[in-house]
């Protein structure tokens, strides 16, 4: 049975107006750098849409790496390097801005003595 939001297998289809090759870009310690070329149904370039790049890096926590993912709003690959280490800091700057939200969330929740945990099942004996 599927959801409302998901797509029968039947109708999943290449979207072949909004193709990319991806080169991936690495400096084998921290930062990896995606270079996404837009390119026609052909395979040729398509110049009528821009290169876009992405960037990522992992973070140590407590809990292990963490990933940090971001686009880097560049025209080329030499400028997506000179932008990564500013893209990446906004990452996680919004990253630690949601976590913070997600426990203010959490600590306004009203708690009721007696009260069923979402999700939970009533057991009949």
């Amino acid at each position: 049975m599927s959801s409302p939001t998901s797509t029968p297998l039947e109708e999943i289809e290449v979207d072949r107006e909004n193709l990319y090759l991806e080169e991936v870009f690495t400096d084998l310690k921290v930062a990896t750098i995606r270079r996404l070329s837009p390119v026609k149904a052909d395979g040729s370039p398509d110049t009528a849409r821009p290169t876009l790049f992405h960037g990522q890096t992992q973070l140590m926590s407590q809990m292990g790496p963490l990933p940090v993912n971001c686009a880097i709003e560049a025209a080329s690959l030499e400028e997506a390097m000179q932008k990564f280490p500013e893209a990446i800091a906004h990452a996680i700057e919004r990253m630690i801005e949601e976590a913070k939200e997600l426990q203010r969330q959490e600590s306004s929740r009203i708690i009721v003595p007696g009260a069923m945990p979402a999700g939970g099942k009533i057991k009949l004996s």
